[in-house]
């Protein structure tokens, strides 16, 4: 299905659990909504959500903007060119999927980049967020070098050194090594591939390799209110052992917004296993009636 925000066409599916609480999930830095593990949208389904995930702008089946300036995800913060759009642009990207949806309101949850996305809706359209659940993401008030409290920098240089073949099998294994990258643990690597590969089983380009992209996204200057205004419920969740970007920036998230409950999620890195469902599926219903 396709929204539109202008000229940006938006790619979403409704994964189902119609009549729950509407649920929008945005998705973290380049990569698609196809990343989303089946089982953690079953265990929302089931928790009482009517979910819905979608491609943000130079992310999966949404629109590339491919005639951007070239540049890394790092470098992009610091740039001092006009970025070739906004972080306000990016979160109407979600009001946008939304409307298509027939949603007038509906609860955020924004996983890493996704999470940043979902801060910066919930303020800039506090009328059509319920719940705010921010997940391993830094604080939208962060800026430039700012960012770089909460970044594991030899992680990112790690990342950016590896090296791939071109083609379908050099995407699959730089999918593969991203997710064994930002986990604390082992992962399931059959249920792991199989996400890897429905990205290009559907025509799409491999997220995890698309630096310019990603760098676009990074480069999204915000010119919004800080955290400190937001008036909504929110959650915020982070792994202990995040590997990518610190539970400083968690903690900093909840203490910048009135009345936002932290949760650290022992023995997590920078993505959400099985382990953790139930215990983000309760957290997030705590705030319905808050």
């Amino acid at each position: 299905m396709i929204a539109q925000n202008g000229k940006v066409s938006l790619e979403f599916d409704d994964r189902g659990g119609a009549g729950g609480e509407p649920l929008l999930l945005l998705m973290g830095l380049g990569v698609s909504r196809y990343w989303w593990p089946d089982g953690f949208i079953t265990a929302l389904i089931e928790g009482g959500y009517h979910v819905a995930v979608f491609d943000g702008r130079d992310a999966g089946g949404s629109t590339h903007f491919e005639d951007g300036p070239a540049a890394n995800p790092l470098s992009a913060l610091f740039k001092r060119k006009q970025p070739i759009y906004t972080a306000e642009d990016m979160t109407d990207d979600a009001v946008a999927v939304m409307d298509a949806l027939g949603w007038p309101d509906a609860h955020l949850f924004g996983q890493s980049q996704g999470g940043l996305v979902a801060q910066r809706t919930a303020l800039r359209h506090p009328q059509r967020v319920r719940t705010l659940t921010s997940c391993s993401a830094v604080p939208s008030d962060a800026r430039g070098a700012a960012v770089l409290r909460y970044v594991r920098l030899p992680f990112l240089a790690r990342i950016a050194r590896a090296r791939f073949p071109e083609g379908r099998e050099g995407d699959i294994a730089a999918g593969m090594a991203m997710a064994r990258a930002v986990s604390a643990g082992p992962i399931d690597e059959e249920e792991a591939r199989t996400r890897v590969e429905r990205e290009l089983d559907a025509g799409l380009v491999s997220g995890v390799r698309d630096s310019r992209a990603m760098a676009r996204q990074t480069g999204a200057t915000w010119h919004g209110p800080p955290l400190s205004s937001l008036r909504l419920p929110t959650l915020v969740l982070h792994g202990s052992d995040d590997p990518m970007c610190r539970p400083s920036a968690g903690r900093r998230v909840a203490a910048s917004v009135p009345g936002a409950r932290y949760v650290e999620l022992a023995g997590t890195g920078h993505d959400l296993p099985p382990a953790t469902w139930p215990t983000v599926v309760r957290e997030m219903r705590s705030l319905w009636n808050q």
